[in-house]
Formats: structure tokens, sequence, C-alpha cells
């Protein structure tokens, strides 16, 4: 390549006459995972770049509710303090059991050995924890608990492999605000301990050298490109890929009928396909997170969910994410809430839906409904046989939350995705992000599809191909406790790597 040519996402370290800036570390993004990464890095004794593309940091992290899925090591600090206890064993089973063979057997174990000390790391930024734990069926406090289960560990099959344990941390206040205090405290501290923090900053290339070392970016400032080395290494801490169009279309097509792109406007997939140029590898691209919230209220959960042919097709007990995974499955995505009306009220998340068939017997709500004739008075004969003797034998879900559907008037609700438009916007659909990155080690790394190391360059949060790989298995927490967590380990790798050519 002569010197000049323009590659989209990489550029040579031979050809830069100039930069616009040297140091050792450049962290590209300033999320929860670049800002971990930063912070580590400084304090291991390097000099530290942020590049971020928006006017200022936060990214997805500051817009979730901040839960981080932690516990293990005996329990956290929170767990301690309530009573409940959590071996490295007990979590390290239950997350093998959420993704299977998606999994990463190394990046589980380690983060379960350190998820009770990465809380006191939190803590120490400054955020508050209560120590108060919410039992309910919920998907965010919104009250000022700071514990609460954030995934299927009182449902089928988990509750068979693992003692269930509430393992969702969240910042302490009433309402969703977690994201923007954590990242407020922890950018805090990024900038108080000398992290140089450059926004407006968008990075369009890496810089690789001949022998395939990274040494570098490119990055759009003031509208020009400028070069900055970096002699330690380069984290790349970008987000996903769920605002771009086109790489869905290219990788998880699948999900475009029924999910709605959720995340920071920037959540292009940039770092990623700078990883890619670069050699690296990116895995588990097909896979996206997926909510299906209707609950609360948890009376609902008393429902059977059914698909367009009056089938059952999951315990639904279980976590929105999975309860999505599964709703995705079916055909033409056509689902149904049955609900007595002892247990009616319309959910929280979806205050908006359509109903589809009402009556006084289930027939006339099957009818209404246009269901095959005979098919959800099929469904329900059988699980109310079952369910008066507390039984689920197809799906087992959970004996709390099993009852018969036997209290007319009854009602169909539609969860079609096309009918569902949560409080966050008007399009409809079931919010997602995806779960696909660049393969790294759990020390951050990025990996070539060979598995060889890439001198000099590492990735962390949904850049990388982390912790959560399924909807069908995820947790809230599981996100911003995966991009913190393993942006540290990639911050602290990169700073004692050195710059060894």
């Amino acid at each position: 390549m002569s010197q000049g040519t323009v590659r989209p996402w990489l550029r040579r370290f031979e050809d830069v006459g100039e930069f616009y800036l040297s140091t050792e570390v450049v962290v590209c993004g300033y999320g929860g995972a670049g800002a971990s990464a930063a912070l580590e890095a400084r304090r291991a004794g390097a000099d530290v770049l942020v590049l971020e593309r928006a006017s200022g940091g936060g990214g997805a992290t500051a817009m979730s509710s901040c839960e981080m899925y932690l516990g293990g090591s005996g329990g956290t600090a929170i767990h301690k303090a309530l009573g409940i206890e959590d071996s490295t064993e007990n979590m390290i089973a239950y997350i093998t059991e959420c993704f299977g063979p998606h999994g990463d057997p190394e990046k589980i174990r380690l983060y379960a050995e350190g998820a009770a000390a990465h809380f006191d790391w939190a803590e120490s930024l400054g955020v508050p924890y209560k120590r108060e734990v919410l039992l309910e069926r919920t998907v965010v406090p919104f009250t000022d608990e700071s514990l609460l289960f954030t995934g299927n560990e009182r449902a089928h099959p988990f509750n068979k492999i693992a003692e269930p344990v509430p393992r969702g941390h969240v910042p302490s206040k009433e309402g969703d605000e977690g994201g923007k205090i954590f990242m407020q405290a922890l950018m805090a501290k990024v900038e108080a301990e000398g992290s140089i923090i450059q926004t407006d900053a968008r990075v369009v290339a890496v810089l690789q050298d001949s022998d395939g070392r990274v040494r570098g970016v490119a990055a759009k400032i003031d509208g020009e490109e400028k070069y900055l080395e970096a002699s330690h290494g380069v984290i790349l801490t970008a987000g996903g890929f769920v605002m771009n169009r086109s790489m869905i279309e290219r990788h998880a097509a699948h999900v475009i009928p029924f999910g709605e792109p959720y995340g920071n406007q920037w959540d292009l997939g940039d770092g990623i396909q700078m990883g890619m140029a670069a050699g690296g590898n990116a895995i588990n691209m097909n896979e996206c997170f997926l909510s299906f919230a209707f609950y609360p209220p948890a009376k609902l959960t008393y429902g059977i969910l059914v698909n367009g042919h009056g089938q059952r097709f999951i315990n639904e007990d279980a976590y929105l994410a999975r309860l999505g995974h599964y709703a995705g499955l079916q055909d033409n995505h056509e689902i149904y809430l049955l609900v007595q009306n002892e247990d009616f009220e319309l959910s929280h998340y979806m205050e908006n839906l359509r109903i589809a068939g009402t009556g006084d017997s289930i027939a006339e709500a099957e009818t209404e409904a246009g269901l095959p004739p005979g098919s959800l008075q099929a469904t329900v004969a059988y699980y109310n046989k079952y369910a008066s003797r507390g039984e689920d034998p197809l799906f087992h879900k959970t004996e709390q939350w099993l009852k018969p559907i036997d209290k007319p008037p009854y009602a169909l609700v539609s969860y079609c995705p096309q009918e569902v438009k949560y409080p966050l916007g008007e399009k409809p659909g079931y919010l997602m992000f995806t779960l696909g990155g660049l393969e790294t080690l759990p020390t951050g790394e990025v990996l070539t599809a060979q598995g060889d190391v890439i001198p000099g360059l590492y990735a962390a949060g949904r850049t990388s191909a982390g912790l959560p790989r399924t909807a069908k298995g995820y947790a809230s927490g599981m996100s911003v406790g995966d991009a913190t967590f393993f942006g540290r380990k990639a911050g602290q790798q990169a700073a004692a790597s050195g710059d060894d050519t």
C-alpha cells in the first residue's frame, strides 16, 4: 500500500508522517467498558487517552439501569450483610447452563471468581448500594433496594442445576437512573486520576505495522483525520452493532421482523470492523438480547403464553430475555397471553396492547382471537388438570405461579411484535441489542481466527463477544457486569504489555 492510500478501518503505521499525539494506551469509546479500562490502565501506571465519538461519555451503560450480575466467593458485601450465601461453583453452574455451548468457560470462571470483588470496586467509586433485597418478580426496582433476581434463577431448568440466588446489584435510588449514577461516579474517577479525554473524536481506523502489531489509531478530530500513537496498546470499547442495519442484515437477519434496536446511537459496529480489519475474529454475531417484558405486574405470570396455534411454548416464569428468545421462534411471531379476570392488568412496559379476544368461556376468547378451533380449549384443559395439582409436566413452571385458569371472563392479550410499543418509543417490536463481537482472551487480547493474539490490540464490552452470549440464558446485569469487569482486565493487560517492538 503506497503512502496516502486509505483502506476502510485500517492504516499502515509506517505510512504515518506525523502524530497528533503519542501516549501509551488509547481507549476507543467512553462507556462502561472504556471508562473501566481507562481507570485501570491509569492506575497501573500507563498514560491513557480516551477517544469518544459523542460530545460526552456514558455510552449504553448510562442508558441502562446498571444492574450488575455479581456473586460467588461466598457472596458480595450485600449478600453477606443479608445472610445470603453464593459459592463460586454455584454461580459457575448457573452461568454455564445459561449459555451452554455458546459460553466461554475461561471467562465464566474468571468472572465468577472475581465478581464479588468487582462489587467492592464499584462501591469504591462512590456508587451507593443499599443492603436490602427485592424478592418479587420484576425487571428493575423502582424503589431503592440494591439486590434482586434478574434472570432465570428460580425457573426451570436452572433451579434444578444451581441454588437460586439474587445476583442483580443496582445503584440505590428510587426510579430507574442507575446507569447515570454509576457512569457519573466512574467518569469522575477516570478524569480525576489523570486520563486525557477527547470527545467529538471518531476513531476511523487502527494503525498496524508490518509485523502485525497495532500501534495506534486514526481519528477524525475537528474535521481532520489525525494519527495517535499508542506504545502499549489500543483498547476497542465502541459498543455493539445494533444501530448498523447492514450489519444486522448480514449477521442477525432473523431478528429484523420482531426486534427493535435499543442502545447508544453510535452502536454502529465500528470497533468490531476495525478489529476485523486488523485480523481479529468476530464470533457469536447472530445472537441478540431480546426483551419480552409482559411483567410486571408479576401476577400476569399466572396466565399462559400461547402461539398462533393456541399452544404453550415456554414456562411463563422465565426471565424476559428467555421469553423473547422462544417468542422469536414461533410461527409468524404470533404470541398471546391468556389471563383470567382476577389476574388481568396491563403490563407497565406495554401499556397500549390490543385485546385479541375476550369471553366468558375459553371457546369464546379462542374464536374472537381467530385461533384454530379447539386449540386453546385443549391447551387450557390440559394445563388446568395439572395446575390444580401444582404441576406443569410440559414446561415445569414453578408451583408458585400455577393455578387453574377457570374464573371468567378471560382475555387474550396480543404480544405480536408489530403491536408491542414500549414507553421508550413508538416503534413496535421487542427491544434488542447485539451479543456478538471480537473474540478475545479473558484479559482482553483480540484473537485471530487461528487463535493467535494480535499484538497491541484489545477489546471489551459489546465490541467483544463477552460473558453473555444468548437471550436464551441472559440475565439483566450481565452486560454491564461483563463490560466493566473485562474492561478493567483489558486496561490492566494493555498497561502491563509495553511496546516490545
